[in-house]
């Protein structure tokens, strides 16, 4: 499907050609300049509105306070899932989301978060920075009137939690799971009711019954959010999210304003967010694991015949999308990005872990 006709078919089809003409101009105070940032997060949420924090602070430390960002938490101005509206259409300056959110505008956002079987943190950055990645980010926006920035990345995501074992592949038919992105429709290949909920109804909806099982993040951000106190059966490896972004993504006309100082500073603050981010959460999981397991906690990894399950579903989701161009595109790009990586981690710090796990007995 070529631009136009996702303009014209699009939820934002009415909104987007009217953007330029409705968008409120950023705050500016003795030229200072503020701009308003929607996120998808509750305040306090580790890793995710941790990851917003530090773009909010970053960018007014580099800056020296002439730009600032006025973060909103979801309800503040827009709800969890309606950033990506409300920046396209100027309600708003820029968000902090996960683009898999959007994948019904299209489908390509999946790859500026995470796919089944996708790259890790480092592949994915590798990707994004060196290999055509926002490029294609840029060119994915400007069908919606936005900038594509990545600010953070929660690393290998985990397999879930559930009030039961999943013994096997079939366990997941008509288990109500909630699960976003393209790693949800493989689940729903799988016969799972799948349900897409904002993050901070999970609890609730965990607790309630209304979902029998559901992926958050990993330890760090799971144990914050409580989920050890209403479930007990985690499993700590995924195959949908093995290094999720975050995207700081503002609205195309907003940008073009700004002076080049100041984009700059936007690009830099992002990717310092993801560099300081995802160390913090990768130096706090694994002390959240025992934390998490010393409450009662049950770790487990599905068996191989679940992940080839995963596998097979995750194949038919992804070639279902290949009919559009630029989702064909994006994929082609992220997987030959990913080939070229692997080649040398394979052989490399693939290796050296194999041997370190064997040498040291761990």
């Amino acid at each position: 499907m070529d631009r136009r006709s996702f303009l014209k078919t699009s939820a934002l089809g009415g909104t987007a050609a009217a953007a330029t003409t409705t968008l409120a101009a950023p705050a500016y105070a003795q030229g200072k300049r503020t701009l308003t940032m929607v996120t998808s997060w509750p305040r306090g949420f580790a890793v995710l509105d941790d990851a917003a924090s530090y773009l909010e602070k970053f960018v007014g430390e580099m800056s020296d306070g002439n730009l600032t960002i006025d973060k909103k938490a979801p309800g503040e101005l827009v709800g969890a899932f309606e950033v990506f509206d409300a920046v396209s259409s100027g309600q708003a300056d820029m968000y902090h989301s996960a683009d898999y959110y959007f994948i019904g505008q299209h489908p390509g956002y999946a790859y500026f978060t995470a796919v089944p079987f996708g790259g890790t943190a480092q592949e994915v950055i590798n990707w994004y920075e060196h290999g055509g990645g926002e490029e294609l980010h840029d060119e994915l926006g400007e069908i919606f009137n936005l900038k594509g920035l990545l600010a953070g990345n929660s690393g290998s995501q985990s397999g879930g939690w559930f009030r039961n074992e999943i013994n096997s592949a079939a366990d997941f038919n008509g288990l109500k799971f909630r699960m976003p992105g393209l790693g949800g429709k493989v689940l729903g290949k799988m016969g799972a009711s799948i349900q897409n909920i904002p993050g901070g109804e999970l609890y609730q909806a965990l607790s309630s019954g209304a979902l029998d099982g559901l992926e958050w993040v990993g330890p760090m951000a799971d144990e914050r959010a409580g989920f050890q106190e209403v479930a007990k059966v985690y499993y700590t490896a995924g195959f949908h999210e093995p290094g999720s972004a975050l995207a700081s993504s503002v609205n195309l006309d907003v940008w073009n304003d700004l002076t080049p100082q100041h984009q700059a500073i936007l690009q830099n603050a992002s990717r310092a967010t993801t560099h300081v981010q995802l160390a913090e959460t990768l130096a706090n999981n694994g002390a959240a694991l025992a934390r998490l397991q010393s409450q009662g906690v049950k770790t487990l990894q599905f068996s191989d015949d679940v992940w080839d399950a995963f596998g097979a579903a995750s194949k038919e989701v992804m070639d279902e999308n290949m009919n559009d161009e630029l989702f064909a595109k994006i994929r082609a790009s992220f997987e030959a990005s990913l080939a070229s990586s692997s080649a040398w981690i394979n052989k490399s710090d693939g290796y050296y872990v194999q041997q370190r796990n064997r040498v040291l007995g761990n």
